[in-house]
């Protein structure tokens, strides 16, 4: 697969996009919709482009959904690859996926057996892409089982291990002193007074889609992010490539990113924006996850 454009034009699209005329709540035009089989239940999923393409899975991490990636497929597909995503159990359209009786929590090997699953479903290895929380996921799997993923890409995931919001904007003096229901919380209020300053039209999906999402999977995932796993080692043993993307005006520094990269043997590729690059400047991180594809497929890119 060869690069279709070059940075600045990439930079160039990005800019020309009307933010307000985006309908957040529709497909990609050519998305397949359909509903998979996961461990915790089903789960709302789309394809999108040729099927016999290398394959590429997108996954958003608490209240967010895959229709997050609504700009960012497009460019993937045009570049030649098919993606897939779909909404972690709890989430949005994937609610009705969770917990047995018997455990009653949105837990990790939930999580992962979940993400294990969509990626085995189909060609394997991927290139994955974990977006926040789903990072946190994706790193799991590439510890665990590195031959499912033919790259990695972190975007805005938590650059720390351990209770991951002490390093975080904002958050993070009170998410030292209130317990992870407190620390949900605390997110919710954010998205609904729009702390992130995000178009209209994209508050008018994200408030239509946060009571869709179960509140109990959002504690839960809080307190995953509390005690984050360290498998920084393992990733970067692992052998398969990695990009570190986020915004200059990420919840997390820029200075915890690069060293959360370093740590990693990742690119480190920042935009400007905030936590939603996928959203902002999906065409600046569709060509740096081109260029890493490039690497792992023995492609030079333009």
């Amino acid at each position: 697969m060869e690069q279709p454009l070059s940075r600045l034009e990439a930079m160039e699209l990005d800019a020309r996009i009307d933010q307000t005329a985006v309908d957040w709540a529709s497909a990609s035009e050519g998305a397949e919709a359909f509903r998979f089989a996961a461990p915790s239940g089903p789960l709302a999923a789309w394809s999108m482009g040729d099927a016999g393409c290398p394959r590429v899975v997108l996954v958003a991490g608490a209240t967010g959904s895959k229709e997050d990636f609504l700009l960012l497929a497009p460019p993937l597909v045009a570049a030649g690859y098919y993606v897939q995503s779909y909404d972690l159990a709890g989430q949005y359209e994937s609610a009705c996926a969770g917990p047995s009786e018997s455990s009653g929590r949105w837990d990790y090997p939930l999580f992962l057996a979940d993400m294990e699953a969509f990626v085995e479903a189909g060609d394997v290895p991927v290139h994955l892409l974990g977006y926040s929380f789903a990072g946190v996921l994706a790193q799991l799997v590439v510890a665990s089982r590195p031959e499912l993923v033919r790259t990695l890409t972190l975007l805005s995931t938590p650059p720390m291990t351990g209770q991951v919001f002490r390093g975080a904007r904002f958050i993070g003096l009170p998410s030292r002193v209130v317990g992870y229901r407190g620390c949900a919380s605390l997110m919710l209020w954010a998205i609904r007074r729009n702390v992130n300053g995000v178009t209209p039209n994209r508050y008018q999906f994200v408030m239509e889609r946060l009571p869709k999402t179960v509140r109990a999977s959002v504690d839960d995932i809080i307190d995953l992010m509390r005690h984050t796993p360290d498998v920084t080692g393992l990733v970067r043993g692992s052998g398969v490539p990695v990009l570190v993307a986020t915004g200059d005006g990420d919840l997390w520094s820029q200075a915890l990113h690069r060293e959360f990269a370093g740590l990693l043997g990742a690119r480190l590729a920042v935009y400007r924006t905030g936590h939603a690059p996928c959203e902002t400047t999906p065409n600046q991180l569709a060509w740096d996850m081109i260029e890493l594809f490039g690497e792992s497929e023995g492609v030079r890119s333009l």
